[in-house]
């Protein structure tokens, strides 16, 4: 039986929302997709906070405090990642709603019923039940474009028709302002045929949200943060707001403390930009390369391409260093993104090529 409404489970309806989105509508460039390979377990029960506090790489006091949904990465006991995921907040005590990918989410259920042992804590799937949509300004991954961000207002025209309906939950991604708004919404509403929607708002099948994240270098999901196949920090999880640093134990904290203390963190996801769309099979952990001439071994593998642009593990200086990556037989290149930090390794300036 499909859900009929979020209310159901006490979610709050008037979620924060990005501002940067009017932004967007006076641009008519704002973007709604179904993300399809996104799905959500909900997890309920008294002790669920302090349960969930010793599996995630955040901090559950985020949203105890009022944030309405946080990014985290939930670790194996060797500290690699498993799963990426956003919480929601529910407005009933001991409810939160776990975004992940949609393949792992039977494999992440397992395990949240694994190490609950006597807890009284459910765990339900809700795959057939919620959706999960993004609108987001593909504008904002432009040259320069991050000065929009700082000059956002209040009007939020265009999305104030889905905060008012009770059964759809907005808010706005917790990981990065410019990943736009995340909305929540039963199974057979069509978020991309409202109505009263503004006309800036529609559907572009010229730029997908996956490509959207890959210009910008960020990984979400099994296929670009393979499962027990990576470390947080190389995910970049702690640019994204999904590690707490000041929080008590959880599973596969202990190097994830120490790398981060020690400041040695030599590879991280960054975009690639390819010349052309690449006429070759590029699979992914497909071995990246120096031109020839430069030294031959590997200086980061492939993890996801889509057209023109792609993802990738990449040792920082040597990639930031080259002029040009051979990946196969295609050539790309690299560039730091402009949300890192100020004191990020190798300040670049991110051209948004792609």
């Amino acid at each position: 039986m499909l859900l009929k409404k979020l209310s159901d489970y006490n979610l709050p309806p008037h979620s924060c929302v990005s501002r940067h989105i009017s932004v967007a509508a006076k641009q008519k460039s704002s973007v709604v997709e179904c993300l399809n390979s996104r799905g959500i377990l909900r997890v309920s029960g008294k002790e669920t906070s302090p349960f969930l506090q010793g599996l995630i790489t955040n901090d559950m006091r985020h949203l105890e405090e009022g944030a309405q949904s946080m990014y985290t990465m939930f670790l194996n006991t060797k500290g690699h990642v498993m799963y990426d995921a956003i919480i929601y907040q529910s407005k009933e005590e001991g409810v939160f709603l776990i975004e992940c990918d949609k393949s792992a989410l039977s494999h992440l259920q397992k395990h949240l019923k694994l190490f609950r042992v006597r807890r009284k804590i459910d765990v339900e799937n809700l795959e057939d039940e919620l959706k999960v949509w993004v609108e987001f300004s593909p504008k904002l991954t432009e040259m320069g474009d991050m000065k929009l961000v700082q000059e956002l207002t209040n009007n939020e025209d265009i999305i104030n028709d889905l905060k008012m309906r009770p059964d759809i939950m907005v808010c706005c991604d917790p990981r990065l302002s410019t990943l736009g708004v995340r909305i929540l919404a039963p199974a057979d509403e069509d978020i991309s045929l409202q109505k009263d929607r503004d006309t800036s708002v529609c559907q572009d099948n010229r730029l997908s949200y996956r490509v959207f994240r890959y210009r910008l270098g960020i990984g979400e999901g099994v296929n670009d943060l393979p499962p027990e196949n990576g470390f947080p920090l190389e995910a970049n999880g702690d640019y994204l707001h999904g590690i707490s640093f000041h929080k008590g134990c959880y599973i596969g904290q202990e190097l994830t403390a120490r790398t981060h203390h020690t400041g040695v963190i030599r590879k991280r996801l960054m975009p690639v930009f390819f010349e052309s769309v690449p006429q070759t099979r590029l699979e992914v952990n497909t071995s990246i390369q120096l031109p020839s001439g430069s030294s031959k071994v590997s200086i980061g593998k492939l993890r996801g391409v889509e057209g023109k642009v792609g993802l990738a593990l990449l040792r920082i200086t040597e990639a930031l260093d080259a002029a040009k990556l051979k990946i196969l037989d295609e050539t790309a290149e690299t560039t730091k993104p402009c949300w890192w930090p100020q004191e990020a390794p190798k300040e670049r300036v991110f051209s948004g090529k792609g």
